[in-house]
């Protein structure tokens, strides 16, 4: 991400929608910084398991975080429709990178982030290629 460059959700090939929750405020009001990544796990880890058809406890393969990072552009709060934006800069053979964006549903880009998942298999925990469904799933919204 460049310094002072601006997203919009169309910067973001895929939609997410979210909701905030009682307990998502701290105690200055506004929307925890930890939520923020919470959410952007839920987004990823929802839009596969539901297109692919994964039950992330049983399957073969987990997919870790190896680096996230956000930046901070705007407040939410209690209560919000948000969206996660996603959209994947990198894939590469056993890991993905995606960019990450956060907004109240019809609002600016509040938050902007990346979001790293590395491949390893359950057993032995070495990493290993993305799986060919998820791969394929993932090519949906890589940028060129």
């Amino acid at each position: 991400m460049l310094a002072g460059m601006e997203y919009t959700s169309a910067d973001f090939p895929l939609h997410w929608p979210v909701q905030t929750r009682w307990t998502d405020n701290d105690m200055f009001g506004h929307l925890n910084n930890a939520i923020y990544y919470q959410l952007f796990d839920t987004a990823i880890n929802a839009w596969i398991d539901t297109r692919v058809g994964v039950d992330p406890m049983t399957a073969p393969w987990l997919g870790v975080v190896a680096e996230s990072s956000c930046r901070y552009l705007a407040e939410l709060k209690f209560p919000s429709d948000l969206v996660v934006g996603l959209a994947v800069t990198r894939l590469g053979t056993s890991s993905v990178t995606y960019r990450t964006g956060l907004w109240a549903d019809g609002g600016p880009v509040a938050a902007v982030g990346t979001w790293v998942h590395v491949y390893v298999d359950r057993e032995n925990r070495k990493s290993m290629p993305i799986p060919g469904a998820i791969r394929e799933l993932l090519a949906t919204i890589t940028l060129e």
